[in-house]
């Protein structure tokens, strides 16, 4: 929308510098021979040399003003006055002349400022006759300190803006930190508070309960080492809400070195699981392992929460420049899985997952009352 704003503003400006640059030869040309002694070829060119510098007022008013000055040397050499026209050039050709200065003043730097500033009165006192000199000089000594006023202005206007968008984009930064410091704190009391609780009584119930089974304490000692990872991640998770954004995370991401650990971990939570793996990795990133490794933790949690006693099973398909993650549970204990794919934010989150790294992921029911979860992922993200 900026660009847009400041491309209008350019195309206007070019059209107000043509149209002045044109009325100013339309008077410069006719009255040419009232001020010098010019032949009719020549006052068109006469008249272009003097007034056509003004296109480059706003672009290259430098370069504009030493064609103006150039002109301004010849024209007095070259060409006669007319009798009883005691100055060296045309009124229009002063106007030029005196704009560019202008411009030179607000748009260039310093040292090229006080360049232009020194010529041209230097200029001025050659060719104007009597005294008239010293009120030129005063003259364009007050344009080129009006111009440096304007500059001066107009450098503390960007500043000040500057500083307000910097303090604007600040305020929505620390709006954004404290809001995930509120969610870290939520996430701390509730989540954090009570994985912990579960782990100690995960821990503690062989003490508790002296006469616990062997199977019972080796499905207390599963919990609570389930238990134990959920809150290595959430204590992850709550580093990452902390932090101001700044800093990259420490903590090594989970990827395809743990993906049999997960798979032992759902054995040990009491998941009917059966894995199969085709193929053999080869060059996948660390974004694919993590997709592949999340996708996989979301899907067993579903069928074991959803579908309790089914019977799951995970498929790892390794191909050329793909690899299919599958997961597949039958009908919970209840007769009929309770996964539903738009009632939560775990498949939308797989989804988004599976198409930040250039795949696809589809979840659906199954025909004898299961549920699916296929994605199929790129080895390498372009």
């Amino acid at each position: 929308m900026k660009a847009t704003v400041q491309s209008g503003r350019r195309h206007w400006l070019t059209i107000g510098v043509v149209s002045v640059t044109l009325i100013l030869y339309a008077v410069a040309w006719p009255t040419l021979h009232l001020t010098h002694d010019v032949t009719p070829p020549m006052m068109p060119l006469v008249s272009a040399a003097a007034v056509f510098p003004m296109l480059l007022v706003w672009n290259r008013p430098t370069l504009g003003w030493a064609l103006a000055v150039a002109t301004a040397l010849v024209v007095p050499i070259a060409f006669d006055r007319v009798d009883g026209f005691a100055y060296p050039w045309q009124v229009v050709h002063i106007i030029v002349m005196l704009v560019l200065v202008a411009a030179v003043s607000i748009r260039e730097q310093i040292r090229v400022v006080l360049v232009v500033w020194i010529a041209t009165v230097l200029l001025f006192f050659a060719f104007v006759p009597g005294n008239d000199g010293w009120g030129w000089a005063l003259g364009i000594t007050a344009i080129v300190t009006f111009g440096l006023l304007v500059r001066w202005l107009v450098i503390s206007r960007r500043q000040l803006a500057r500083v307000e968008e910097v303090s604007e984009l600040e305020r929505a930064r620390r709006e954004i930190l404290e809001e995930k410091a509120h969610i870290a704190r939520e996430l701390h009391d509730i989540v954090a508070h009570h994985m912990s609780l579960i782990v100690v009584q995960a821990q503690s119930a062989p003490y508790r309960l002296p006469e616990m089974s062997e199977p019972a304490r080796a499905e207390f000692e599963s919990i609570g080492t389930t238990a134990r990872e959920a809150l290595n991640d959430v204590r992850s998770l709550l580093g990452v809400l902390r932090s101001d954004g700044e800093l990259p995370e420490s903590a090594p991401q989970p990827g395809l070195d743990r993906i049999e650990e997960l798979f032992d971990a759902s054995l040990r939570a009491g998941v009917r699981l059966e894995t199969t793996t085709t193929g053999s990795p080869s060059g996948v990133t660390d974004g694919v392992g993590l997709t592949m490794y999340r996708i996989l933790q979301e899907s067993l949690a579903n069928s074991a929460r959803h579908a309790p006693g089914a019977d799951v099973t995970a498929r790892i398909d390794w191909e050329v420049g793909t690899v299919t993650v599958s997961v597949t549970n039958g009908p919970g204990e209840r007769g009929r899985s309770d996964s539903d794919p738009g009632g939560g934010n775990g498949i939308r989150g797989m989804a988004e997952r599976a198409t930040a790294v250039g795949g696809h992921l589809v979840a659906h029911p199954r025909h004898d009352g299961g549920f699916e979860v296929r994605a199929v992922l790129p080895t390498r993200p372009a």
